[in-house]
């Protein structure tokens, strides 16, 4: 399915022709620790709780892992974008769903470590899928052979998939970016810079923005440098 996707230059400047085919979603960084202050609060243990309805199991996410600003949370955001736009800040490590009256809701995301492979501008979601299965790229595989030949059938969908229980692809000018914005099997990588170039949020979190946004749904991605708050 082709979408037609507004190509003007937004107000931040940022340009498009980020190299497309470059993106992945693994990581290769250990696990480490956030601190340890409480999160304890009864709101977030609810949102982030183990999910048994599904498939495949949805493990709880250990707060403690987790720095708080990552957790969602509605915040104020002014933006030209109109409600119902994701706009991903790589940056500052937010995802945000535009909302009426300068609000949005905001997700913490983990993004990719190497800048060469991260999208950048406009793009449509064209494509949502439950359990999605994951597969490297061409270039992926001729720049680790090693790593990534062993996975060129690709790893089905399922509670060990890098993709996890969620994905919304994105899709510029009828075409594939490679560029997905889907959960994760290491919670504890939210708000760093740790894979090979998608957008990966906590798996409760992707579940909720998937119920949130239809196929159509605009998406901005700003570029590296550009933090908000």
């Amino acid at each position: 399915m082709e979408f037609e996707i507004q190509m003007r230059i937004s107000r931040r400047g940022f340009v498009f022709g980020a190299p497309l085919a470059l993106a992945g979603c693994i990581t290769d960084q250990a696990p480490q620790s956030a601190p340890s202050d409480a999160r304890a609060d009864a709101s977030y243990l609810s949102m982030y709780t183990a999910i048994d309805t599904e498939p495949f199991p949805v493990p709880a996410v250990d707060l403690k892992r987790v720095k708080p600003q990552f957790l969602r949370r509605e915040v104020a955001y002014r933006t030209e974008e109109r409600p119902g736009t994701i706009v991903v800040d790589p940056a500052a490590r937010y995802a945000y769903l535009v909302m009426e009256n300068d609000r949005a809701l905001r997700y913490g995301v983990g993004v990719g470590k190497q800048d060469a492979f991260n999208f950048r501008g406009e793009a449509t979601i064209a494509a949502k899928k439950k359990w999605p299965g994951w597969k490297p790229t061409p270039h992926m595989i001729a720049r680790e052979p090693e790593r990534y030949g062993p996975l060129k059938d690709g790893l089905p969908g399922g509670d060990r998939n890098p993709l996890g229980p969620r994905a919304l692809y994105l899709f510029r000018d009828g075409q594939d970016t490679f560029y997905r914005l889907h959960g994760t099997v290491e919670p504890w990588t939210i708000g760093t810079m740790v894979s090979s170039g998608c957008i990966r949020l906590l798996n409760q979190d992707i579940m909720d923005l998937y119920r949130r946004v239809p196929i159509g749904t605009k998406v901005v991605v700003l570029p590296a440098g550009s933090a908000t708050s």
